[in-house]
Order: structure tokens, then sequence, then C-alpha cells
């Protein structure tokens, strides 16, 4: 069983692709739990495209080079 954490809220899924695909559509910050897995973040970025995101937020990571 996968679960999903979410405002104090759990979630079960069947399967580890149920519980991404409904993080992606939600949009918001989750934890999703797996045996001794445990994944948090916000999903649903799979690309960036013009130097935002595909829900419409500004891409502003930026890598710094150690000299």
């Amino acid at each position: 069983m996968i679960t999903i954490e979410h405002h104090s809220k759990t979630y079960e899924f069947k399967t580890l692709d149920e519980a991404m695909e409904w993080a992606k559509q939600l949009g918001e910050f989750v934890t999703i739990k797996c045996n001794d897995l445990e994944i948090a973040g916000k999903f649903g970025a799979d690309g960036i495209t013009g130097g935002k995101f595909p829900n419409g937020e500004t891409y502003t990571w930026k890598k710094r080079r150690k000299h």
C-alpha cells in the first residue's frame, strides 16, 4: 500500500504510479510513503519552457560554480 500525506490527511493508493499521478495533478507539496521509502516534494514539473514550469511558475534555480 502506498500512502500520500497532504494537509494532515492520508490518502491510499495501490501502486506508486497511481500515487505519483495523483500528486502531479494536485501540484502541491506532499509526502509519499512506500515501505521504507519516503519521497517529499511538489510533483508535476516535467519540464521547463521559456523559464517557466508547466504550471506557470517561474524557474529560479541557478547552478553556482565554485572557483
